[in-house]
């Protein structure tokens, strides 16, 4: 059974850094694109950032280009996400998510169904 256990939310104030970690079990994890998508109130889920199976691949959304930067540590089975200047808007529940079938790329990632973790809230304070 695949698990994602998502980690390091928190409450902070606007400018500020956090670090998000994901823990992923149940499935080869080196041989899986991953990536993080997010969900604010009253809005859809929406994708964050992806990375290709050894890293040298990445992609993100155009609101966090430059600010968020994605990475994994296939020794371990964990994925990051490290968030730079935040801002109020990036306030909202952060998902760690798998792809239900092997994918490699970035590209095909994008195009995945996923399989998610429980999330993890990020406030943002102005």
């Amino acid at each position: 059974q695949v698990q994602l256990v998502e980690s390091g939310g928190g409450l902070v104030q606007a400018g500020a850094s956090l670090r998000l970690s994901c823990a992923v079990s149940g499935l080869t994890f080196s041989a899986y694109a991953m990536g993080w998508f997010r969900q604010a109130p009253g809005k859809e889920r929406e994708f964050v950032a992806a990375i290709s199976i050894r890293g040298g691949d990445t992609d993100y959304a155009d609101s966090v280009q430059g600010r968020f930067t994605i990475s994994r540590d296939n020794a371990k089975n964990m994925v990051y996400l490290f968030m730079n200047s935040l801002q109020p808007e990036d306030t909202a529940v952060y998902y760690c998510a798998a792809p239900s079938a092997r994918v490699v790329s970035t590209h095909d990632y994008r195009r995945s169904k996923y399989r998610w973790g429980q999330g993890t809230q990020v406030t943002v304070s102005s």
